[in-house]
């Protein structure tokens, strides 16, 4: 079979399709003769694709098919070339391109594939993911230190204002407190002093009758009593009171007071006891009752003739200690009335410990313990 374009030269009509040869497909424009190599050039058929919805194809029609019999022998030769291009498509994709700098190149070619020595580039940079960025984690940090300052003021102020309000509900509390220990020494406590000073003048008054001035004579014991019972009232009361200093010196009053009555001596060893530590009206008030529990029970059933009371401060427990030189008691016995339950029952109550030491004929101690708040 000889080639369609034997005996042409390539400038010889070079459009002109030759016999037995036509065009087809759906884009049959794209079928085109051209013309390669060169010394002498020839001529060649070609599909030159720049539709990638359509396609062109060359074929002979069946008249100019080569005839052949049997016993014959058909060769076929022919030179092929081709470019495979990707039409008018202009998008090119790299996925998972790492973070960098790169620069995309593009050569112009042609149909062919032969370069023209056109070139275009472009700088790219990929950047880092933002979460893996400097700014983003310096910003989060920032965020954070401000988030957690905000809390922190937020707290800081919420219990300013809670402690400013606890103040304020404290100081209201003993201004109220202040005022009743007022009210109680200077109205109820005058009128009591009055009703005790015309019972003593009553009985003293020789016009009354025996028995009326005897009767006077317990209305000015009773009224004396209830004076007495008034200025517990009103120091247990009065909010200045409520330091360790005031307490030591309020019991070093009553103490002594209470062995002038029972006719005991009294021997009083309190070291210097801070103003600054606070103690509030119900620690005072137990603490007080409690040495005046011990008290009585030494000139009720001691049959002693000497107290001695020791009150000391040491690491912040207070340490208060009631003995006597009398009769004692066997240990583990329950002597007569509440006295001893009444005294651990008070230190239990404000967080203290009361401990009873006594032998029959060596006398007893009573020893008070309690952990007191140190001053800020």
């Amino acid at each position: 079979m000889r080639s369609p374009f034997a005996g042409e030269q390539a400038d010889d009509q070079p459009s002109r399709i030759p016999e037995g040869w036509i065009r087809d497909g759906t884009h049959p424009s794209m079928a085109k003769i051209i013309e390669i190599g060169q010394n002498p050039a020839t001529k060649a058929f070609a599909v030159l694709d720049d539709d990638p919805t359509g396609h062109a194809e060359w074929h002979n029609i069946m008249k100019y098919a080569p005839k052949i019999s049997p016993g014959d022998h058909l060769v076929v030769e022919w030179n092929e070339m081709f470019s495979l291009g990707m039409g008018d498509i202009r998008v090119a994709h790299y996925e998972s391109l790492p973070p960098g700098k790169f620069r995309f190149r593009v050569a112009e070619i042609t149909a062919l594939g032969v370069p023209t020595g056109a070139e275009a580039s472009l700088a790219i940079i990929v950047p880092l993911p933002f979460w893996k960025q400097v700014w983003f984690w310096a910003m989060t940090f920032l965020a954070a230190t401000a988030i957690l300052i905000a809390l922190a003021r937020y707290v800081i102020r919420q219990r300013m204002r809670a402690e400013i309000l606890r103040l304020e509900n404290q100081r209201a509390l003993e201004q109220e407190r202040l005022r009743i220990a007022h009210d109680i020494h200077d109205d109820l406590g005058a009128r009591v002093t009055q009703i005790s000073l015309l019972s003593a003048l009553a009985h003293d008054n020789p016009a009354f009758p025996e028995k009326a001035r005897s009767c006077f004579d317990q209305i000015s014991r009773m009224s004396r009593d209830l004076v007495s019972a008034l200025y517990e009232t009103v120091w247990a009361v009065n909010p200045e009171n409520d330091n360790l200093d005031a307490l030591g010196n309020y019991l070093c009053q009553m103490v002594n007071q209470l062995c002038e009555q029972g006719q005991l001596r009294c021997r009083l060893h309190v070291k210097d006891l801070p103003s600054e530590i606070k103690i509030s009206s119900q620690t005072r008030h137990n603490i007080s009752m409690s040495v005046k529990e011990a008290v009585h029970n030494i000139i009720k059933h001691a049959r002693a003739s000497e107290v001695t009371v020791r009150i000391d401060l040491t690491d912040s427990v207070l340490a208060v200690s009631v003995a006597d030189d009398g009769c004692g008691f066997q240990p583990g016995r329950n002597p007569s009335g509440n006295g001893l339950a009444n005294m651990k029952r008070r230190l239990d109550n404000i967080g203290g410990s009361c401990l009873i030491e006594t032998q029959p004929g060596r006398g007893t101690t009573v020893r008070m313990r309690l952990t007191v708040k140190p001053p800020n």
